[in-house]
């Protein structure tokens, strides 16, 4: 349980205590009760359980995008970790307050300032500590008491777990399991391996299959959302740009416009002129190469690259790195460092673009900068009108915006330059809710947005007419895979029979077909060809075959054969020999080790738990069901 250095689990409560930080706004717990339970004497507060469930939810809806609401939480169980969560961690304080643990000042301040956190330039920053708290809705004396009782929640812990081992022929079990290999054989059927094409469905079948199949062809939930929108794209044909404001532009990028003459270099010192120069013969006569030189000093290409570098910046080595006609390695070089090799990786020739040539790009650039600007001055008015309960059709009306709408889902994809694109404008759909009223955004590219959820259109089954090829192709991707099942399932019968006593052999696969010379009434079934693959591992990997195959083959005895219905594709296998492990060659202590330490967490995970459960149960545990209501009521 305990690690070097600091604690883990100390690390793991800041990082319950800190979560929200990103850009959320964790604000403290407004309502009248201050706690929603107890365990023996140990409170659990309201606070600590807002802090957590908001930060857990917050969490959720970075990953998705979309807003987590506190009923969807509900649903899927996460209030009740929470909850779960803290009172098995007050547990564990009224444990150790009882056996009366106490934690000393130094460390409770070593974990604090250790802290990412509270970090700032020069270390632990008092600044950030206090307002990292103050986000959070906690005083110091509150979290370095927290701090306090984790630690010592972690000292009753490692005592809990100590000593804590699995026993030894368990391990040997699990490493065996693991180590164990297989031979086996395997193919895999497709299309072409049917008797006949797949028939086209005719209309009264697809319909069918339409209907059974409603989900396949049903359309997400969307949100029809109305909205007003102003870029600098939209402005930049009614900018005025006067010829000042774009030679400064250009005088401004001058560095961008001209450029002399570069090499891109890296560069290998020696300690010597001797030792440069015997790099060098190695190099001409093919014996190493510049990077394998590098490697063979402890660097990378990385450590030796000087980027883009003009002959006034290398010095002495300007000469011969700036006269080689193509990319190679130049020198030895005497430089300010001792003698040098360099690679010269690219020439660039020089740039000298003209006010004409650049001007184009000068207006575009000057044009969307100037739009920005508008933009900027105007928002503060468009605010005031949405503040001041104007509709987006009004503000259309009365600014250079434009109205326009638009049926939303998570999974569009947007084309270049519509308002789909902008993750900003993404976020505020998936958020925004019919009680709302319109705000303004900021778009990506310095231009603004207001919306208004008019509607939210449940899943619609697509009519049958307007999906009606995709239809036709699920169902003949469907009736492909049914009939291949089948065919799976004659093969197996075949491959089960060529095994059994008293079968004749297997013809060999050399090209010849014992059945092709027979009369055609006495037809035999096609022949079988298996591709064959010998000591394969559990977690071993076959590139042609499908991912469920080789987990397939370890249900199996040796010499049975199954099916295996991979994500549409169908393929058998058979077990030609089961190769016990060995512990005593090769990798086999590694993976011991290895065994050893799993079993070992696991079982102290399940000592922990089933400690902190009966600590529950002796000291009591007390529900405050008003309080947790009330905390919630405020995600």
């Amino acid at each position: 349980m305990r690690t070097k250095g600091k604690s883990t689990i100390v690390w793991i409560l800041m990082g319950l205590l800190l979560l929200g930080l990103g850009g959320f706004g964790v604000t403290s717990f407004t309502g009248g009760q201050t706690e929603i339970g107890r365990v023996g004497e140990t409170k659990v507060d309201t606070q600590s359980y807002y802090n957590a469930l908001r930060g857990q939810m917050d969490n959720i809806t970075r990953q998705t995008g979309q807003r987590f609401t506190i009923e969807e939480a509900r649903a899927m169980g996460l209030t009740q970790a929470v909850q779960a969560q803290l009172f098995g961690n007050a547990a564990l304080t009224e444990e150790a307050r009882q056996a009366g643990l106490s934690v000393g000042d130094r460390a409770v301040a070593e974990a604090i300032t250790a802290a990412g956190a509270f970090q700032g330039p020069g270390g632990f920053d008092r600044a950030a500590y206090g307002e990292v708290l103050r986000r959070q809705g906690l005083t110091e004396d509150r979290f370095e008491r927290d701090i306090r009782n984790e630690i010592a929640r972690e000292i009753l812990a490692e005592a809990v777990v100590s000593g804590v081992t699995p026993p030894q022929a368990l391990i040997e079990r699990a490493a065996k399991w693991r180590l164990e290999k297989r031979d086996i054989s395997w193919l895999e059927l497709t299309a072409a391996d049917l008797p006949a094409p797949v028939r086209p469905a005719d209309d009264e079948i697809l319909q069918s299959w339409h209907k059974a199949n409603a989900d396949r062809f049903t359309a997400p939930e969307a949100r029809r959302i109305s909205y007003v929108w102003l870029t600098p794209e939209m402005l930049a044909e009614q900018v005025e740009l006067d010829e000042t404001a774009l030679r400064e532009l250009y005088d401004a990028k001058a560095d961008e416009y001209h450029q002399p003459a570069r090499r891109m270099v890296g560069r290998l010192v020696y300690e010597g002129a001797e030792a440069a120069q015997a790099a060098k013969a190695r190099i001409e006569a093919g014996e190493a190469n510049f990077e394998q030189l590098a490697i063979e000093r402890g660097l990378t290409l990385q450590d030796t690259d000087l980027g883009e570098m003009t002959e006034a910046e290398l010095g002495a080595a300007a000469g011969p790195v700036f006269a080689a006609e193509d990319n190679g390695v130049v020198g030895p070089v005497d430089t300010d460092l001792g003698p040098a090799l360099f690679s010269v990786n690219a020439i660039l020739d020089p740039v000298e673009v003209s006010y004409e040539d650049a001007l184009p790009e000068l207006r575009a650039e000057a044009a969307a900068a100037r739009a920005r600007r508008i933009i900027s001055d105007q928002a503060p008015q468009i605010e005031d009108m949405l503040a001041g309960g104007a509709t987006l059709e009004q503000v259309a009306e009365e600014t250079e915006m434009t109205l326009a709408e638009i049926e939303w889902t998570a999974a569009d994809e947007a084309g270049p330059g519509e308002i789909g694109g902008y993750p900003s404008f993404r976020e505020q759909a998936a958020a925004v809710s019919e009680r709302d009223f319109p705000e303004l955004f900021e778009l990506e590219d310095g231009g603004i947005f207001a919306l208004r959820l008019d509607e939210i259109v449940p899943p619609t089954l697509i009519p049958f007419e307007e999906v009606r090829e995709k239809v036709a192709a699920d169902w003949a991707q469907s009736e492909a895979h049914r009939q291949l099942l089948a065919l799976a399932e004659e093969r197996k019968l075949d491959a089960v029979s060529s095994t059994m006593p008293g079968a004749e052999a297997t013809p060999a696969t050399d090209g010849t077909d014992a059945a092709s010379e027979a009369p055609e009434s006495e037809a035999q079934p096609a022949q079988l060809v298996w591709q064959t693959e010998a000591g394969l591992l559990r977690d071993g990997w076959l590139e042609a075959a499908p991912p469920r195959l080789i987990p397939e083959a370890f249900t199996l005895d040796e010499g049975e054969t199954e099916i295996v219905d991979d994500a549409g594709r169908v393929a058998l296998v058979r077990v030609d020999k089961i190769i016990p492990a060995d512990l005593s060659q090769g990798e086999a202590g590694e993976i011991v080790a290895r065994a050893e330490s799993r079993l070992g967490q696991s079982l102290q995970a399940d000592f922990y738990d089933y400690y902190a459960r009966a600590a529950q149960e002796r000291n009591g545990v007390t529900l405050n069901q008003a309080a947790i209501a009330s905390v919630e009521s405020q995600m």
